[in-house]
């Protein structure tokens, strides 16, 4: 019965919201090899007003993101981390990040506000 499925069917009655099982076209990754969206955003929340750019939805590798990571500290001059998938870089560099990434390829857009 899962085979004669509808590619573009979103809700099942029987199955539930399909987008959240990873089974609807909707929910793939849009891009190449793991690809998406590379998300650059500057937050201030939780850090007592300081500003931090991060990184998010990179397409690599845990050893790759820190070498990234590595890379874009050292271009912008300051200090940072790369955990759980995320960059975050000390300050607002969301240009010089945005710069960066286009320069390795990645499809990469400023999020938020």
């Amino acid at each position: 019965m899962a085979r004669d499925r509808d590619p573009n069917l979103v809700y099942s009655s029987s199955d539930g919201d399909l987008r959240k099982a990873g089974r609807s076209p909707a929910s793939a990754p849009s891009g190449g090899a793991g690809g998406g969206r590379v998300k650059v955003r500057r937050e201030t929340a939780g850090r007592r007003g300081k500003a931090v750019t991060t990184v998010a939805n990179v397409p690599v590798d845990d050893a790759a993101l820190r070498e990234l990571a590595g890379r874009l500290k050292k271009r912008c001059g300051v200090g940072g981390s790369a955990k759980d998938g995320v960059i975050e870089l000390q300050g607002d560099h969301r240009d010089v990040v945005m710069s960066v990434l286009a320069a390795e390829g990645f499809d990469a857009v400023l999020a938020g506000g």
